[in-house]
This record gives structure tokens, C-alpha cells and sequence, in this order.
């Protein structure tokens, strides 16, 4: 932002027309649902550990959405915007990272940082749960907080000459001014549920994959087992029975005792049916057809390619979309109206739909050779 263009807005009066929005508060991200003893608070680190880090089919939904996004074939027209998008936060690819935050938190962060002549020579992505938004007195945001343990470093929204200092992407949220709304809360249920029934097989597995069953003392006298009595014969089949290394070890019982086995109830049995309902809610929440996650008993689509093809079209594309236009209109003061966009004839799952496009466009008399060129997206002939 040149200093004629502050001079300008400045007379334009433009400052005092921004309706107020809501004031200053914290990250909503530990209080997202009201608390209560049946449901907790959202807690975002404890649900990133539960998810991302221990949750197969969350982690994979997530990896495939980042990753599709941060290979995709771009073309740019400005060749340092195009080295500011390729450049690697360490080893990890920026588009990958953001794609990721946004996916996770719904909000991603990037500190532009300059050279001595003031030029963006990188993009540093923050870690979006450590960053909360400071209002000013009319409630836009005035600042920037990052916070690490006990130190807090403010972060204005631009230097003393007017250039940005911080790119804020962030998803749709309806009820919120500042904050984005991110995939992982709608998915933190189908997260726990999915879990849950992972241990619950695990205990199966452990338990020989059935239930235990139950130790009968009957000498027809009426008497039962002394404490004494009690405490040894539970030692011993801790010891000699439990788990799954003693799996079908037999058992040699006497003095009125017998074994009597238990079967899994229906509903223990659907466990498996809500472990698979679970995992298709987790890659709703996140945008991935089941299938590609190999996901048994899914047949909304036909194949595999038509659903890599509604990947791409539902998911992919548009959060690409969202976090290139963001890029550019963040960068605008240094780049003016660049272009940045995915390059469609370069993605191998949507050939299917550019032969169909060719084809109609090719097929089309009435059209001239200039304006189907024109159509496709290329330069017509001089």
C-alpha cells in the first residue's frame, strides 16, 4: 500500500463506514459446544491427538484433501507469487499446511516475511490454535495475538508503512465474525464413536475375541466361597486363563465349580455396523467419498475413478479455490491482480470431463476455429 493510496483513502473517508461487529473475545475452540455432563467442551488439542494422531480414517481424509491440494498443477502469472506458493515451510509444502488448518482448525495463518526492501520473501504458516484475534473498540480486528506458553507476541495487520503483515484464511462460519469453522468439530463425535468401538474390539482380541464367561459354584449345600477362597480362585484365572496367550487353554475344575460360556448379545454384536457408520460420518465431515478410503459396504459410487472425479469437483477444487483467491487478495499491495489458480487440463482425474469438453467444443460447426480456442481457454491465432 503506497503511501498516495493511504492519502487517498484517507480523504475518501473510508474508515468510519465498517458496520460494528461482535467485540474482542478468546478462541472459541474451548467452548465450540455448550458444556455439560453429557457433552463436554471441544477441547483442540486433545481432539487433534484423538483424531488426527490416533484415528486412521480421519488422518488418511485429511492427508488425501492436504496433499490432493498441494500437488495440484497451478499456473500463475507472476513468477515470485508462483516461488512464494511453491516455497516449503521446512520440508512441508505451504499449500499442504494450510490446507491441512483449515481442514483441522477452519482458520490458517500466514506472517508475511520481508526482505530490507520490504518485498514478501515468505510465507510463514502459525499455528492456528495459538493465534486469537484482537479486536479494536468497533470490533474488526485491530491485531493479532500469538501465544506460546507464557509469552504472547502481537502481531499488528500491517507495518508502519501500510504493507500486510498477516494473511488470514479461513472457512465459513455462520455465527461467528472472527473465526473460521473447521471440519474436525463436526467430526469429533464420529471420531469418539469410532474409537471407542476400535478398543472395544481390541478388548475382544485380548479376551481370546470373545466375551468372558461365567465361573459357577453350586455343592448343593447352599454354602459359597470364603473370601479367602474368592480372592485365590480369581488370582488364579487371571494368571492361567486371561488373555489372549491363553487363548482355548482348558480348564480342570473340581469341588462344585463349573464353567458356564457367554455369547455376544445382538447388540454387542453391532459394533462392527456403528464402527462403519462412524467412519463414513468422518469422511463426510471431511469431503472424501468412502470409497476411496476403503471403506466396506459403500456403493454410492460406481467405481473408484468417478469417485476421484467427485473429489476433486466437491472438495478439492473449491477449497483450492478458496485458498489461492485468498493468497492473491492478501498479496494484492505487491502483486496488483495476479492470477493463481489450479490448472485443470493438468489433473489426471478430471480427463474423463476435458475429453467430453474437447470433444462438444470440437464438434461445434457453428463455431469458429478462433472461438473455439477461446472456449477451451487458449490464445487464438494471430
Amino acid at each position: 500500500m503506497s503511501f498516495l493510496t493511504t492519502l487517498v483513502s484517507a480523504f475518501k473517508g473510508g474508515g468510519d463506514v465498517r458496520v460494528p461487529v461482535a467485540g474482542s473475545f478468546v478462541a472459541p475452540w474451548s467452548t465450540v459446544f455448550d458444556t455439560s455432563p453429557s457433552r463436554p467442551g471441544f477441547d483442540y488439542p486433545a481432539a487433534i491427538r484423538e483424531a488426527y494422531l490416533a484415528n486412521p480414517v480421519a488422518q488418511r481424509s485429511v492427508r488425501i484433501v492436504a496433499e490432493g491440494i498441494g500437488g495440484a498443477p497451478l499456473v500463475c502469472d507472476t513468477s515470485a507469487l508462483e516461488r512464494l506458493v511453491h516455497c516449503a515451510c521446512g520440508s512441508q509444502p505451504l499449500l499442504e499446511t494450510v490446507a491441512a488448518q483449515l481442514l483441522l482448525h477452519g482458520n490458517a495463518y500466514l506472517q508475511v516475511v520481508k526482505d530490507a526492501a520490504g518485498d514478501p520473501v515468505d510465507l510463514h504458516p502459525l499455528r492456528p490454535e495459538r493465534v486469537e484475534v484482537v479486536a479494536g473498540a468497533d470490533g474488526w480486528p485491530a491485531l493479532y495475538r500469538y501465544r506460546v506458553g507464557e509469552q504472547a507476541i502481537d502481531l499488528a495487520l500491517a507495518d508502519a508503512d501500510g504493507w500486510p503483515e498477516i494473511v488470514h484464511l479461513k472457512g465459513f462460519h455462520p455465527a461467528d465474525d472472527h473465526y473460521g469453522a473447521g471440519c474436525l468439530a463436526a467430526a469429533h463425535g464420529a471420531v469418539a464413536v469410532h474409537n471407542a468401538a476400535s478398543e472395544w474390539n481390541r478388548a475382544l482380541l485380548t479376551n481370546a475375541a470373545r466375551p468372558s464367561g461365567a465361573l459357577v459354584y453350586d455343592t448343593g449345600d447352599g454354602a459359597g466361597l470364603t473370601a479367602d477362597q474368592f480372592e485365590r480362585l480369581k488370582g488364579e484365572l487371571a494368571q492361567a486363563f486371561q488373555g489372549a496367550g491363553n487363548a482355548g487353554r482348558p480348564m480342570l475344575l473340581e469341588g462344585g465349580l463349573s464353567w458356564q460360556s457367554m455369547s455376544l448379545s445382538p447388540a454387542d454384536m453391532d459394533f462392527a455396523a456403528l464402527k462403519a457408520g462412524a467412519a463414513r460420518d468422518i469422511a463426510l465431515a471431511f469431503g472424501v467419498p468412502p470409497m476411496l478410503l476403503g471403506l466396506p459396504g459403500d456403493n454410492t459410487y460406481s467405481n473408484y475413478r468417478e469417485a476421484n472425479r467427485a473429489l476433486w469437483r466437491l472438495t478439492l477444487l473449491p477449497l483450492a479455490k478458496r485458498v489461492l483467491d485468498g493468497l492473491v487478495q492478501g498479496l494484492e499491495p505487491w502483486f496488483g491482480n495476479a492470477s493463481l489458480r489450479v490448472d485443470l487440463d493438468q489433473v489426471p482425474a478430471l480427463a474423463e470431463d476435458r475429453e467430453k469438453m474437447w470433444s462438444q467444443i470440437g464438434g461445434a460447426d457453428f463455431l469458429s476455429d478462433d472461438e473455439k480456442r477461446e472456449l477451451l481457454g487458449l490464445e487464438t491465432r494471430a
